[in-house]
């Protein structure tokens, strides 16, 4: 499984990069607004510090303004993915921009008859919000294995990245549903690494290790 990071904070994806465990970053208008700085700059710092997929997403809400739109967010830099809305123009313009060569990312997914017109539209990548399903008592589980199937049943190649997460939890059962990405917010991936043994264990090593008196270096 890919890990994109979710945010538009260029200091928590340069700390996070060299990780290695970073595959792509996804930003949306919200996080734009959070970060409170220029648009355009933002995307080509991240896509300068990131060699994967870069989501940024366009304003527009008609096929033809969403197209030029489009083409100048991926002039910013070779990375830049860029994102529509799932809705019909977003569809249209998805076509249009796989056609001229561009990775596209579908947003706002939240069915599997969404997904499906979403991987015949050539999408790069599909994102159904499992969060905001939960958040409605939908089991956002049941999507991820529902597009899963469907592009399985086909060989579409869309790429399932499941948005929306907002704990381990979600990441674990992603990964299990057969998600190809999983985008997260910096802090969830951090907590990925985090188990009370974990530390219970090391506690424990470090102890007997200091009784030794000896040094490794």
């Amino acid at each position: 499984m890919k890990f994109f990071i979710d945010t538009a904070e260029i200091d928590e994806i340069r700390s996070l990069a060299p990780s290695g465990l970073v595959d792509g970053v996804t930003t949306n208008p919200s996080l734009i607004a959070k970060s409170g700085r220029d648009f355009k700059e933002v995307i080509a710092e991240i896509c300068d510090v990131i060699d994967g997929p870069v989501s940024a997403e366009v304003a527009a809400t008609d096929s033809e303004a969403m197209i030029a739109e489009g083409k100048a967010l991926a002039g910013i830099a070779g990375n830049v993915c860029i994102k529509l809305p799932l809705t019909f123009d977003g569809l249209v313009a998805c076509r249009t921009l796989v056609d001229a060569g561009h990775e596209t990312n579908v947003t706002l997914c939240f069915s599997a008859n969404q997904a499906l017109l979403a991987a015949k539209a050539g999408a790069t990548y599909i994102s159904p919000f499992i969060g905001r399903l939960d958040d409605m008592g939908i089991d956002g589980m049941d999507l991820i294995e529902e597009i899963r199937a469907i592009y399985d049943n086909y060989l579409f190649e869309t790429q399932i990245l499941a948005a929306s997460i907002r704990t381990v939890n979600h990441v674990r059962a992603s990964a299990l549903a057969g998600a190809d990405v999983a985008t997260i917010p910096p802090s969830t991936l951090y907590a990925l690494a985090k188990h009370p043994l974990t530390d219970k264990g090391l506690d424990a090593f470090l102890k007997d290790w200091a009784k030794t008196g000896q040094s490794i270096l």
